[in-house]
């Protein structure tokens, strides 16, 4: 089994909780909810932080108010999730056409060791992601600073691969953590969700 696979079923308790309680409150909502992914019963503030993207921008999280956010965690050589979670969210950037100049795609390395600014390059070149998609690096302190306060389990000392906690979190304008997806997540119900939170 692949290191990225197995962490489909070994999240942290964190993580694990908001997605119960997100699973929760869409089983209790029954059909009027207005989103298709899970969503969170009670929306909280997502944390803030600040990172270099693959451009050597400065990118904070708290900055991107008035635009909606998916948040998601990658590293640039894994062999099955990371791609296809990177590929879903930049189809749907695409499919929002115009929109998407109000929809940011932030993601973030769980490994600063294998993600070079070379690498990151590669990876957002070969994937052909949009300038909405921004690819965050930094020093192992100021990345397990942000791992920590999302609930991100990493464990970087399998041989060709990191273990790691993978999901996307959908913000809405105000900052605030809305919807958490799987990693199984497929891009037209997300589409659908971030669609409603900018018509909202």
């Amino acid at each position: 089994m692949a290191p990225c696979e197995s962490m489909r079923r070994r999240p942290t308790l964190w993580a694990a909780g908001l997605l119960l309680l997100a699973l929760a409150a869409d089983a209790a909502s029954g059909s009027t909810s207005p989103f298709r992914g899970p969503a969170l019963i009670t929306p909280k503030p997502a944390p803030d932080f600040a990172l270099r993207d693959q451009n050597g921008e400065h990118v904070r999280m708290s900055d991107q108010r008035g635009k909606v956010v998916l948040l998601t965690f990658l590293y640039t050589h894994c062999p099955d999730v990371c791609p296809l979670i990177a590929e879903n969210l930049n189809q749907t950037l695409r499919t929002l056409g115009p929109a998407r100049g109000k929809v940011r795609v932030i993601a973030v390395s769980v490994d600063p060791e294998g993600d070079t600014a070379k690498s990151v390059r590669h990876f957002v070149r070969t994937h052909h992601l949009l300038p909405q998609f921004h690819y965050l690096t930094g020093t192992p302190t100021q990345l397990a600073a942000v791992w920590k306060s999302y609930g991100i389990f990493v464990n970087p000392e399998h041989l060709d691969a990191v273990d790691h906690t993978a999901y996307t979190a959908l913000v809405d304008a105000s900052g605030k953590e809305r919807v958490l997806f799987p990693s199984n997540m497929r891009s037209p119900a997300v589409t659908h969700d971030v669609r409603y939170l900018l018509n909202s």
